[in-house]
């Protein structure tokens, strides 16, 4: 009969040795670690992906409005110049609207701040006047009823050879068609003392009597500025209403038509500009940035604006978006 020796038994039966163990935990770290790298890269990778995907947004919904609107600045019904616009709004009112200044403007930023954008004219389709016309110092226009109008708006009144422009002061006027431009409660208000028509009268005067050929059309002036926005990030602004987060810089550059040619000359900023009436294009660029400030792994970003080579002061993630604008109006 075969006997097993009790000590053999017992070294069979013995469990795994410091050594082993040692050796297991370094094997255990080295594949938590490697977990670990997996996750953040991967972490890391998702963030940068999302920061692109938000600026890509910003960037591209920056690009298609304020082209939208560029596009149809300086539109005054079929009258080719505005210079031929008669303002009836209220100087000193607040709101005053200086449409004489033409439908495009803007102010260069300093050094490194982003620029200012204006853009004014007409919009919408128009609408057809109707009978009774005039007289001239009549203080109401006729227009179709259900027309989108309301109290305080501000339009303009034209045919081929004249406008003027007001602001509607009867209540309703969507649903009676009638357009008053008496002086008005809400500012800016009616008052031209000036007006061609009729030098000295108050705000019922228009510079002529307007028939069956005019038409009324809702009139804007646009400011598109970059400044803080209510979440602490840096946001497009349009007439002082944030729309569009995100946004670090805008910067505009004007191109001018010295020649007639229908193609701009040279393209500069609003401070070089010699005739903003002779610029018939607009080249802007739009920086939009990420909320997050830990994203280009310590290494500050480089990137060009219109030319200008800019040094990110901190780590977030920068992109550039460009377009080139015909005032179509000027053409």
């Amino acid at each position: 009969m075969n006997i097993k020796h009790p000590k053999t038994t017992l070294r069979r039966q013995a469990g795994i040795t410091l050594v082993e163990v040692m050796i297991a935990m370094l094997l255990g770290v080295l594949l938590m670690g490697g977990a670990l790298q997996i996750f953040s890269s991967s972490r890391q990778s998702y963030r940068v992906h999302d920061a692109v995907s938000r600026m890509q947004e910003s960037g591209r919904m920056a690009l298609e409005l304020i082209s939208r609107d560029a596009r149809m600045a300086d539109f005054w019904g079929c009258l080719n110049d505005g210079s031929e616009v008669v303002n009836n709004l209220k100087t000193t009112g607040v709101g005053f609207i200086d449409f004489a200044a033409g439908g495009i403007g803007g102010t260069e930023g300093d050094a490194g701040e982003p620029d200012t954008l204006i853009l004014r004219g007409g919009i919408n389709s128009g609408l057809d006047l109707e009978p009774p016309y005039g007289p001239q110092a009549s203080a109401v226009l006729k227009v179709a009823k259900g027309n989108g109008l309301a109290q305080d708006d501000i339009v303009l009144a034209g045919d081929c050879s004249a406008a003027d422009i007001f602001q509607i002061s009867n209540a309703n006027p969507n649903g009676s068609g009638n357009l008053v431009h008496n002086t008005g409660a809400a500012s800016p208000g009616n008052h031209n003392a000036s007006n061609p028509g009729c030098p000295g009268a108050n705000a019922h005067c228009l510079s002529k009597i307007y028939g069956s050929d005019a038409t009324v059309f809702a009139v804007q002036e646009l400011v598109y500025t970059v400044g803080n926005g209510s979440e602490g990030q840096p946001a497009l602004f349009r007439n002082g209403l944030e729309f569009l987060d995100g946004v670090e810089d805008l910067q505009v550059l004007y191109g001018e038509d010295t020649d007639g040619s229908g193609v701009a000359n040279y393209y500069v900023s609003a401070n070089q500009v010699a005739d903003m009436e002779a610029v018939i294009s607009i080249r802007f660029a739009v920086v939009a940035r990420s909320y997050d400030d830990n994203l280009t792994g310590g290494i500050a970003q480089n990137y060009s604006v219109l030319g200008t080579n800019v040094v990110a002061a901190d780590n977030r993630l920068r992109q550039v978006y460009t377009s080139t604008v015909t005032i179509r109006n000027r053409l």
